[in-house]
């Protein structure tokens, strides 16, 4: 049984931005139904960039604030009243770390992850950049003890973002999806995830070495979006229809626009990607007239986890990972600013 320590490293800020502290925090006590996890692994998102700088509407951060919202690691205590777990379970640790189940959104099938009482990684307690985690029994992601939980930290939020879009198209086996943003960590998720759906897949990015990255994890085609014509390239594919669906995972406005551009009539944009400014312009004429659908979705209900988890333990997901210490999170967090990364890049706690 592994000795749980008193003190815990993590990176820690004390006002909106990027100025990390990496310092010693306590290490949390569970209550009678939670677990503790020694987080191995913590993967790193741009929306943890969002969430230091304050920059989304909806929320009022509070500091001292540790973010990060996708981990993975080992049981080691549990409460009194835990039943589901035992010590040496591998599991992973999600954004959602608490529902209530008695609100509307519980008690409908497939909006747990809405739940309207829900306790959340950072907005609510310390996210993942830390070494130790509780986590409610209930909303505790379950992982096979094979699985390697390097790939299975991004999993639990960008892996599980883009499986729940990819749903959300309404695409079938052989329909056509583009992924505008495609070579990091979600769309990396979301190349795989839609190959083994059996659809067609135009990866979209900026250069050649993220078409390559995107091409050797399945993409069947690859887009530059700096160049020009994007939507007159992407009908030469698609015989002058468009694809059937479109998942937009850039952090980019101009991505938001180009999809209602180029995907066909009947067809529908999922709402992904976290720019800094959360606004976009669209022709309501052209969304009339072409009968588009838009939607908006963010993470997974405890269905869509059990799937991406059984495509990760059955060997269908192998993205790339760059593996660094918690304590290079700083020029992580840069390079990500830069839009330097492809795959995802995934801490190890211990460094």
């Amino acid at each position: 049984m592994e000795k749980i320590p008193k003190k815990q490293k993590a990176q820690v800020i004390t006002e909106y931005g990027l100025d990390l502290k990496f310092k010693e925090i306590d290490v949390p006590i569970p209550k009678s139904d939670e677990v503790l996890v020694h987080l191995l692994y913590s993967g790193v998102c741009h929306t943890d960039i969002c969430f230091m700088k304050n920059s989304l509407s909806q929320y009022q951060m509070p500091l001292p604030m540790v973010a990060g919202h996708e981990g993975a690691g080992v049981v080691v205590a549990i409460g009194d009243d835990v039943k589901s777990f035992n010590i040496g379970d591998k599991v992973g640790a999600k954004m959602l770390n608490r529902i209530c189940g008695y609100c509307e959104n519980c008690h409908i099938s497939g909006r747990d992850n809405k739940c309207e009482n829900r306790v959340d990684l950072m907005v609510h307690k310390f996210g993942t950049f830390q070494q130790y985690i509780t986590i409610a029994e209930g909303d505790t992601v379950r992982l096979p003890q094979h699985v390697d939980l390097k790939i299975a930290a991004p999993l639990v939020c960008a892996g599980v973002t883009v499986y729940k879009g990819l749903k959300e198209t309404g695409c079938i086996a052989g329909e056509i999806v583009a992924l505008h943003g495609a070579s990091g960590g979600l769309g990396s998720f979301a190349i795989q995830f839609a190959k083994n759906a059996g659809f067609e897949v135009i990866a979209i990015d900026l250069g050649e070495e993220k078409g390559k990255h995107c091409k050797n994890l399945g993409a069947d085609h690859y887009l530059d979006a700096s160049k020009s014509d994007l939507t007159k390239r992407i009908h030469e594919i698609t015989n002058g229809r468009g694809p059937h669906g479109v998942v937009v995972i850039a952090n980019d406005i101009k991505a938001f626009e180009q999809a209602f551009e180029y995907v066909r009539d009947y067809g529908t944009i999922v709402c992904l990607g976290v720019p800094d400014k959360n606004e976009f312009h669209a022709d309501l004429m052209n969304i009339l007239n072409r009968h588009l659908t838009i939607k908006g979705t963010i993470l997974g209900n405890r269905t869509d986890y059990k799937e991406a988890v059984a495509l990760l333990a059955n060997g269908k997901i192998d993205i790339p990972v760059e593996v660094r210490g918690l304590s290079e999170l700083g020029e992580i967090l840069d390079r990500i600013h830069k839009g330097e990364i492809m795959g995802r890049v995934v801490l190890d706690t211990s460094k």
